[in-house]
């Protein structure tokens, strides 16, 4: 596995990042916990250095069984990243009810300490601010990261789903390193302004939801559907409709083409949409949610260099069949 740096920050990560958002209870369907943690020491043994979580990830499910499974490898070679500041409520029933972004100091503080707990480990490698709290300076927030860094709990500050004015605001209280954000062959809207930002202040892109949150796997039909226990039920994707009903079908037809694609160069469907994301510069690490040890051991196939005029195929025909991909600004959902 191919390493890159977080922009200047001299921060090491594998190219291929293990996306645990899947490993939270309640968001993804069904999960077997030993499946999980298998494919996380598989991730390891295959040359993963990166595991991301966060805190909203099965409302601190995701994060325990993160800690679970990295408390027998060797802490000083993993870059652990979760996120916070992102808050849940339990009803009596204990249903958990939408999530909000919250920068609350005093709950941004307990959320570090609850993370480091469920996690069980001293220090967290980036601790990010998982959604714009609109309702704060975002001094707020970076205040407490740099108090948790002097304080040993953290290492390195980012920030995940922020515009460029909400990353300009924040870098004047902290260095940030990175912004998480979602970016994929059916999602561009980084590149308009995010990514050149990113570029020009030393810093470097976690891009999340590398194949499209499953729709890259290539195991999609035009009429897919998801349990109750999914969020992707609704067919939304971050602002775009990827998977809704007016795109389904044509984007799952564009993954057929780009299947046959990827079998030319003797690769499967997700290994060439984790290398397009690589071939973005701006790109520190891909992250690839698994639940199962088969599933991240065919991502870490993604780590190929897509050979000139390649890309420029995959975005005619992407662009010009899946009406559903994203090439507007960035917007930030609320």
């Amino acid at each position: 596995m191919r390493t890159r740096q977080f922009g200047d920050s001299g921060l090491e990560t594998s190219a291929i990042g293990f996306g645990g958002w899947p490993m939270g209870r309640g968001q993804y369907g069904d999960l077997d916990d030993d499946e999980a943690i298998s494919a996380v020491h598989a991730a390891f043994d295959g040359g993963i250095t990166l595991y991301d979580t966060a805190a909203v990830y099965g409302w601190g499910y995701g994060e325990t069984l993160m800690g679970k499974a990295i408390k027998d490898l060797k802490r000083e070679d993993i870059v652990l990243v979760t996120k916070g500041a992102r808050e849940w409520k339990v009803d009596n029933s204990d249903n958990r009810s939408a999530t909000v972004a919250d920068s609350d100091p005093d709950l941004l503080r307990a959320s570090i300490d609850a993370s480091l707990k469920r996690l069980q480990t001293d220090y967290i490698d980036v601790f990010l601010i998982h959604w714009p709290d609109k309702g704060r300076p975002f001094s707020d927030p970076m205040e407490v990261l740099e108090e948790a860094k002097k304080a040993g709990k953290i290492r390195h500050t980012g920030v995940s789903n922020f515009s460029v004015p909400m990353m300009e605001e924040s870098l004047q209280t902290s260095p940030i390193i990175t912004e998480q954000i979602g970016y994929h062959i059916f999602d561009r809207r980084p590149e308009a302004d995010v990514m050149p930002f990113v570029q020009s202040h030393g810093m470097g892109v976690m891009a999340y939801g590398s194949m499209a949150h499953g729709l890259l796997t290539g195991s999609w039909s035009p009429v897919q559907s998801f349990g109750d226990d999914d969020w992707r039920k609704g067919g939304a994707n971050f602002g775009i409709q990827n998977w809704g009903p007016e795109h389904l079908a044509a984007n799952v037809a564009a993954v057929e083409k780009l299947k046959g694609i990827a079998a030319d160069h003797g690769k499967t469907i997700a290994q060439l949409a984790i290398a397009w994301v690589l071939d973005n510069p701006t790109v520190s690490v891909a992250l690839a949610g698994a639940k199962k040890p088969s599933e991240i051991i065919e991502d870490m196939g993604g780590d190929w260099d897509l050979p000139a005029g390649l890309k420029e195929t995959i975005d005619n025909l992407v662009l010009g069949e899946g009406s559903g991909v994203g090439l507007s600004g960035m917007e930030i959902a609320t």
